[in-house]
């Protein structure tokens, strides 16, 4: 039997994890975006979608999988959930892999993408009427600075076309994770999330072939194969599985703070693998944006609000 600090302990790693393999997720983006957007999105998702099956199965086999009073109405909230996250997740992911062929620094991407978590509170607040707390205002104060100093180089603050495309992704994944949170409750959360890369995949590989010319020759080659298997199997299908686990050993604020990481990770291995360097203007945007997302995510003693976060 495990100590409570052991316990503690194991959920950390798990989320630590998690972010890790989200951050370097970034750099299999980067480098597989030669194979098209909607390919590499399609074939990444239908794999992530693919590799939680076992998951599932063996989560009935040990009873685990959560039972529903009303079977029927949990299958219906379970498709509509999973079709309207999906398409959210279609629109953030295809937004986000088309801004790597404007952007060469993962870091950028990643830390820019980290906006969607100042959003999800303000969202919250906007559209279902929830009290957002003083530090959730602070973090989107903090986050709109550290926007600008990732957008501002030599001559000045500027949005460039990648920079756009992944602001627009963020809102895209802000609402994915509003709807997963509306609907992870009435069903399974790891058949939603199947589903939701399913549908992702469907909608992308639509798209492939209306829009790109899908060459089997591309994405066999080893620097493109990779990169959509680690975003496959490893950032969809892993790291949830170790979102899972560690979220169920770990307080909800220190979960969440311990998934913020990804972004810097992004930063971390777009250096040591890509020799990326960012210019110390977007370095201190960074810093700033991190510190905007851990304090959205510190949940105060009065009026907490619990927030549900799934990632991709």
């Amino acid at each position: 039997m495990k100590s409570a600090k052991q316990k503690q302990f194991i959920g950390a790693l798990y989320c630590i994890s998690a972010a890790a393999i989200w951050g370097l997720s970034f750099v299999a983006q980067s480098i597989g975006r030669g194979v098209g957007t909607f390919t590499f999105n399609s074939l990444r998702m239908l794999l992530g979608s693919v590799v939680l099956w076992p998951v599932i199965a063996l989560r009935k086999k040990k009873n685990i999988s959560p039972r529903f009073d009303d079977k029927n109405k949990a299958k219906k909230d379970l498709l509509l959930g999973g079709c309207l996250a999906g398409f959210a997740l279609f629109a953030g992911n295809n937004l986000q892999q088309e801004a790597f062929n404007y952007i060469e620094d993962v870091g950028k991407v990643g830390f820019i993408t980290a906006l969607y978590m100042l959003l999800v509170p303000v969202f919250n607040m906007i559209l279902f009427k929830k009290t957002a707390r003083l530090n959730v205002w602070a973090g989107v104060a903090l986050g709109t600075v550290g926007l600008y100093l990732l957008c501002s180089g030599d001559n000045g603050f500027s949005l460039e076309k990648g920079d756009v495309l992944t602001i627009i992704g963020a809102f895209a994944f802000a609402s994915q994770i509003l709807i997963i949170d509306r609907f992870s409750q009435r069903t399974d959360p790891v058949e939603i999330s199947s589903l939701q890369f399913l549908v992702c995949g469907i909608l992308s590989g639509i798209c492939m072939f209306v829009f790109e010319e899908p060459a089997v020759s591309l994405v066999i080659q080893k620097q493109n194969l990779i990169p959509i298997l680690y975003a496959g199997v490893m950032s969809c299908g892993v790291a949830f599985t170790f979102q899972t686990f560690g979220q169920k050993y770990t307080e909800p604020a220190v979960a969440s703070l311990l998934l913020c990481l990804e972004s810097a990770f992004s930063v971390i291995f777009g250096w040591i693998i890509l020799h990326q360097t960012l210019g110390k203007k977007a370095l201190l945007g960074c810093a700033v944006m991190l510190i905007a997302v851990m304090l959205t995510q510190i949940q105060l003693p009065k009026g907490k609000n619990k927030q549900t976060e799934v990632k991709i």
